[in-house]
């Protein structure tokens, strides 16, 4: 193994119960050593996602163990500075982003996929990436859209509803979006043609695309409903977030470790650095405040992506 640190122990957040972002802590534990091919990352921005704080708060445990204690989060960002034995096509000094193997909350992360930040690519926005792109890219790749086709997305202004709206944009794909009104300008700039979410929904949207819609990406809550009276059943509609759709018999998709590829990452963040695919908005925390970004994300209301710093 290549090591340039010999710092014994760094600063992680962790919860040992689950609860509220109050069970959050921070705490000296010890630096993390790459084995195989992982490689482990000086951590300069870790993406904070809806998983996280379903996992903390224990919604989840009948369907995903948690193994306690736990340092959330799954994508980060940051400088190669030890390398596993099995590791190729990475050296100490890189730098990196991709999916965190110990958890993104902490100053040092193992990761198993990583690719190259690319030079004209912030830390945050690198960050941006793996969770909302994998998300977008999946969900887009189950609703097997065609050229000509019309989509709606549900929750557009979102960190992944941006991506999958420019992606499905960028195929030549129309798309209609839902999200606050605050938002609405935002969509149009980037090609998509914006309405409100809530009571009246499929009906704003026959205004809008009067040959109906072709498919349905949801990634909000609450308008499942509205995409069925669109679509008149369930097919080709996604959601990647409402379990709801258990009920309905609506497609959930929920993705998994065998979704994430380095071919994605490579993708995305060269598009982004590029300027050919437009990031949702960085709000960023400091590490030890990681409490408040959860907080914040569980909240919700604004639009892009909350990060640690």
């Amino acid at each position: 193994m290549t090591n340039s640190n010999p710092k014994q122990t760094m600063k992680a957040v962790s919860y040992s119960s689950y609860g509220g972002p109050e069970v959050l802590e921070t705490h000296d534990v010890p630096v993390p050593e790459p084995t195989g091919n992982q490689v482990r990352l000086v951590i300069r921005a870790a993406g904070v996602n809806p998983i996280d704080w379903k996992l903390r708060s224990g919604s989840m445990a009948e369907v995903m163990s948690v193994q306690f204690p736990k340092i959330p989060g799954s994508e980060v960002a940051g400088v190669v500075d030890a390398v596993g034995p099995d590791a190729t096509g990475v050296v100490v000094g890189d730098e990196v982003f991709g999916w965190s193997d110990t958890g993104g909350y902490a100053e040092y992360a193992l990761a198993s996929i990583v690719v190259p930040k690319p030079q004209g690519l912030s830390w945050t926005d690198a960050a941006t990436i793996p969770v909302a792109g994998e998300a977008a890219t999946r969900g887009l790749r189950l609703l097997k859209l065609k050229s000509g086709e019309t989509l709606l997305v549900n929750g557009a202004s979102g960190a992944v509803g941006t991506l999958a709206a420019q992606l499905a944009l960028d195929s030549g794909v129309t798309v209609i979006g839902t999200a606050s009104e605050k938002h609405h300008d935002a969509l149009r700039e980037l090609g998509v043609t914006p309405t409100t979410y809530g009571e009246g929904l499929a009906d704003r949207v026959r205004e809008l695309a009067p040959n109906g819609v072709d498919a349905v990406l949801d990634v909000g809550f609450g308008g499942l409903e509205a995409a069925m009276d669109l679509r008149g059943g369930t097919d080709r509609i996604v959601t990647l977030s409402d379990g709801a759709a258990f009920g309905l018999g609506i497609t959930f998709s929920s993705g998994n470790a065998g979704d994430r590829n380095a071919e994605t990452l490579r993708r995305l963040g060269a598009l982004a650095a590029d300027g050919k695919l437009a990031l949702p908005p960085a709000r960023t925390f400091p590490l030890t405040e990681a409490a408040d970004a959860q907080r914040a994300g569980e909240k919700g209301g604004s639009r892009g992506k909350i990060l640690l710093r």
